[in-house]
């Protein structure tokens, strides 16, 4: 038996810490402490501190090549699991911008896995190097799904607030857990029981959050073919269950057979049925669920089976489930939004996406950034004149202070709005329960107010007050649906 090959003791510190450095979010402070100590320096950029570390990291590796002594199965335990970490350091670097290239081609092709030409020579570099033949193609695999998550993470996820780069930081431990060895050894094929709520206001980005964590599943390589097995395009479907009365949100969710009920004239896919076992499905405004549904879908997330309306065969369904919703946690504990099993079936994870107003009083800049990415994106290109004359509405419109109540939504709609008229009056923030029933009553003394909207106020005075539709409905003695539909319209009238 050949005799196990040993680090030096300085370079198994080094690559120790190229380990530490695998382990931790990219978007923690631990990771930037980590690549300083690698690249020896701190007061380097980001790009230049970590291209530093990479280059040591292929120069150790290098002198291990030269020497005979790079495949790390020829190293007892500890010293080969170092290796072995150095290693997948260096080849996830070596082929990330080919990765970047994947994923735009990806985009561009849509739903149709795209070749991966680069394949042919990545495989060989890992098995090169020790990497058995299924070891090498789930390392493959898990180096695109490492470049996918960053890539949607960071890109459409700006800002540079503390609670922004807190939320970031959630989404990555999301995907790979607090630590990504114990994901790599009994996570990465089984995240599909681990549900996840997102609490936010309307308008914060929960659907672009979702969407992070639903593109940025493990999909395999299937070599013979020379592509992955599907396309992240396809791997994250939503639902607003907002939009349909409960006579239909089964249908929705579980599809149902022709004829099952008046007006399905023909089969019909539910959301569940075309969740991808690689992604997820995001169940959006989950707290306006009634709870009779929410029994039925507590059976369903349990079970992971379901069956269409109408028909008595089972669909299973592989993907992880996220839920989202605009109640906070206050209400959600204190008035009852949710059963008790249903809410513990949804909460392994809970990440709350922030409001605007206080991602920029955490960070001012917040709002260039903002601003400077949406005209990007609106006009293809940066524009500083663009930027600046957005920049310059806001400031002599709507002043540093406007608190934003749309989120990131309304500042969209004002970016189109000022590149539109130039101009942007901002949305009149509702006033509280207390100073509404003050305007309401004035309203009726004076005459000045119709049947119509001093019910719809009164709807949306007590929903304030209360939290739920529920309530509402039962104080008013309206059902839940006209409750609902009142408070959107007063909403709406208030915009």
């Amino acid at each position: 038996m050949a005799k196990l090959l040993q680090l030096e003791p300085s370079v198994r510190e080094f690559f120790r810490h190229v380990y530490q450095a695998g382990l931790v979010s990219p978007f923690s402070d631990e990771r930037v402490a980590i690549e300083e100590v690698l690249a020896g320096c701190t007061e380097a950029s980001p790009r230049k501190r970590i291209e530093c570390a990479i280059q040591k990291v292929r120069r150790q590796l290098e002198r291990l090549e030269q020497a005979g002594r790079i495949d790390y199965t020829r190293y007892g335990k500890e010293d080969g699991f170092l290796v072995k970490a150095g290693i997948l350091f260096a080849f996830f670097y070596t082929y990330r911008e080919r990765f970047d290239q994947l994923i735009h081609g990806q985009i561009q092709a849509g739903d149709t896995p795209i070749k991966v030409m680069f394949a042919a020579e990545a495989l060989p570099y890992l098995r090169q190097r020790g990497f058995s033949e299924a070891d090498s193609l789930r390392y493959f695999a898990l180096s695109y799904q490492l470049r996918r998550a960053y890539y949607f993470i960071f890109r459409t996820l700006v800002g540079r607030s503390a609670s922004m780069k807190q939320l970031r930081h959630d989404l990555w431990t999301n995907v790979f857990t607090h630590n990504i060895d114990l994901y790599d050894r009994f996570l990465w094929n089984r995240m599909e029981d681990f549900s996840t709520l997102l609490l936010g206001e309307t308008g914060t980005g929960k659907g672009t959050a979702a969407m992070a964590i639903g593109r940025s599943g493990f999909i395999p390589f299937n070599e013979r073919k020379k592509t992955f097995v599907e396309s992240f395009t396809r791997s994250f479907v939503s639902l607003n269950l907002s939009q349909f009365p409960d006579t239909l949100i089964e249908s929705e969710l579980f599809g149902h057979k022709k004829g099952a009920f008046t007006g399905a004239v023909k089969d019909h896919r539910g959301v569940f049925d075309h969740c991808s076992p690689y992604g997820a499905i995001l169940l959006d405004e989950i707290g306006e669920l009634s709870i009779p549904i929410q029994i039925k879908l507590l059976q369903v997330l349990q079970d992971r089976k379901y069956s269409p309306v109408g028909s008595h065969a089972e669909g299973r369904f592989q993907g992880r489930v996220i839920a989202a919703t605009n109640r906070s946690m206050a209400e959600i504990e204190h008035h009852k939004i949710f059963r008790d099993d249903f809410y513990y079936r949804l909460c392994s994870d809970i990440i709350v996406v922030p409001p605007l107003r206080e991602r920029i009083r955490e960070s001012p800049k917040e709002l260039d950034d903002l601003l400077k990415f949406t005209v990007k994106r609106m006009v293809g290109r940066s524009s500083p004149e663009l930027l600046n004359m957005v920049r310059g509405v806001i400031d002599s419109q709507l002043g540093e202070n406007y608190p934003w109540p749309g989120n990131v939504r309304e500042l969209e709609q004002c970016v189109r709005r000022v590149l539109l008229k130039k101009d942007y009056a901002g949305r009149a923030v509702a006033p509280s329960g207390e100073r509404l029933a003050d305007i309401l009553a004035r309203g009726v003394v004076e005459g000045k107010i119709d049947t119509q909207r001093l019910v719809t106020g009164y709807c949306y005075m007590l929903y304030q007050r209360y939290g739920t539709f529920e309530e509402v409905a039962r104080r008013t003695g309206l059902d839940r649906r006209t409750v609902k539909k009142y408070i959107n319209e007063w909403e709406s009238q208030t915009a």
